[in-house]
This record gives C-alpha cells, sequence and structure tokens, in this order.
C-alpha cells in the first residue's frame, strides 16, 4: 500500500485551483453591444381634474406676480421680431374676467411697436400633464400671437436641442390657420412637426387651446378635437427632450421671419389676444 503525503497533496490542489482562477480572470469580457432604447408603451394616462395651476383673471389691473413672470426687451427674439416686449400694464392687464395682451405701434427703446410676452413662474411648471388655453386670437397681417411651452432647464442644450411646444401659433397675413408644432434637434426651423387647421371664428370666438403631454405622446387638441400628434419613438433627446419641466408662455410678436412674411399692416394695431383662462393639470402615473 502506497502511503500518500496528505500535505504535498494538499499543495497540489490549492495550486491547480489557483490556476483556475488565473485563468478565468484573464477571459476577455464579453461582448453585449449597444444597449437599445426601447420607445415607451401607451398606457393610456389620464389627468387629474383639479388643476395644479390656474389662472381665471378674475382680478383687474395687473396680472398676478404669484403666477406671471415677463420676457422684456428688443433683440428680436431669434427671430427678427419687431416689437419691445414689457412687463406693464400698457400691454397686459386684466377687465372683467378677460387677460388682454395688446401689441401697439409705439416707439420703445429702438423699437416701433411694443407687446407682452408673459412666462409662467417655474414653481407652477409641470413634466407631462395637460395644459388648457382658451383664447381668442387678433387679426391683422403682421401680428404673430403664440400660447408656447419651453423648458425651465436647458438639459440638452440651446434651442432647439431642449424642445419646445407650440400650443397654438397664429400668422395675421393667414386668417383662422392655427397651428400646432413640436421642436427639438431634428425637427426645428423650417423642418418642424407641426400641424395646422382652419377655425373659422378663430379671430372672433374664444376656442380651447389643449396639450395632452405623456411619456407616450404628446398629443393638441383645439375644441378638444385631435389635430396633431407626435410619438416617443425611444431614439433619446435628439427628438424626445420632453421629459424636463416645461412651462407656459403668451405673447404677440409683431413682424418677424413668419409673421412678417408678408409684411405688417400698421393700421391693425393696436391688436390684442384676448385669454379667458389658463389651466394646469397633472397627468396620473400607472
Amino acid at each position: 500500500m502506497i502511503k500518500i503525503n496528505t500535505t504535498i497533496l494538499l499543495c497540489a490542489f490549492t495550486g491547480l485551483v489557483l490556476i483556475a482562477c488565473g485563468s478565468k480572470k484573464s477571459d476577455p469580457a464579453p461582448n453585449i453591444g449597444p444597449v437599445k432604447t426601447e420607445p415607451p408603451t401607451d398606457k393610456g394616462w389620464e389627468f387629474e381634474t383639479t388643476a395644479s395651476f390656474a389662472d381665471e383673471f378674475d382680478t383687474d389691473g395687473k396680472p398676478s406676480d404669484s403666477k406671471w413672470m415677463y420676457d422684456t426687451g428688443g433683440s428680436g427674439w431669434g427671430n427678427n421680431e419687431l416689437q419691445y416686449y414689457t412687463n406693464t400694464e400698457n400691454n397686459a392687464s386684466i377687465k372683467n374676467g378677460i387677460l388682454t395682451i395688446t401689441a401697439k405701434k409705439e416707439v420703445m427703446q429702438g423699437m416701433n411697436y411694443t407687446s407682452s410676452r408673459m412666462v409662467s413662474k417655474f414653481e407652477h411648471s409641470i413634466t407631462y400633464g395637460r395644459v388648457e388655453v382658451r383664447a381668442k386670437l387678433p387679426a391683422g397681417r403682421g401680428t404673430w400671437p403664440a400660447i408656447w411651452m419651453l423648458p425651465d432647464d436647458y438639459k440638452y442644450g440651446a434651442w432647439p436641442k431642449s424642445g419646445e411646444i407650440d400650443i397654438m401659433e397664429h400668422v395675421g397675413y393667414d386668417p383662422n390657420n392655427v397651428h400646432f408644432s413640436v421642436h427639438n434637434s431634428v425637427n426645428n426651423a423650417g423642418n418642424s412637426k407641426t400641424s395646422g387647421r382652419m377655425m373659422e371664428t378663430a379671430l372672433t370666438a374664444y376656442h380651447k387651446y389643449r396639450v395632452d403631454w405623456t411619456p407616450y405622446a404628446i398629443r393638441g387638441y383645439y375644441d378638444d378635437t385631435l389635430v396633431f400628434t407626435f410619438v416617443n419613438e425611444g431614439k433619446g433627446e435628439s427628438t424626445w427632450p420632453f421629459d424636463q419641466k416645461f412651462h407656459l408662455l403668451l405673447n404677440v410678436a409683431v413682424g418677424g421671419n413668419w409673421g412678417g412674411l408678408q409684411g405688417v399692416d400698421d393700421s391693425v394695431f393696436p391688436a390684442s389676444m384676448q385669454v379667458d383662462y389658463v389651466r394646469f393639470y397633472k397627468m396620473i402615473n400607472k
């Protein structure tokens, strides 16, 4: 019978384990390829029935300082616009339950027109939700009213990388043709995603302009009729920067790259957009 030295056997076994572990550590990492982002599914999100932010404009005078701030100045605003935006009741005021934003033919700071560009305060901003604005639009060649949304923080970069949602735009030389659009890195300027709808009484009656914004899509409604859909295809922030907090803007521009394509008719001023109410409703998560 052969006597085995257990000390030698234990050392040999330990060496084999170390060799095996060493060889395992030297194996190359598996190539798993790029991580793919799948587009979201539509979960049929609904919205709260109580507004998280609302202004019914029921107090005469200047709009509430707790709800609104202003963009001011006359830089052209990236569109060669002709107005100087003020923060006074001269261009934005409330009377009898209606907010009136008025563009006027008057000289200020080197510009030949004045108007107002109101901005909802950032503490009221939302990420996903429903926004409704009931408004009547100004008439006249050279007017360019808008109800729209911009991000609070430009996380993905300067415009248009961080997105823009245009709930309503109208240019006076094309009466009653109202537009809903979105802008991003891929779709911007002359390549924006947009949809127009003829509304025969847009300049003489109030209509409800609405966006339903969810992780799946941005949908636009005029008087509760669907007019626009932009679906999140899961391609990241280049097409879907719309996962951040956005605020609302209300303004009446004069002239500019689009509004002034056929010139400005000075006889139409003062020209006003009238707003009955603004309401934000948060999305209910699923």
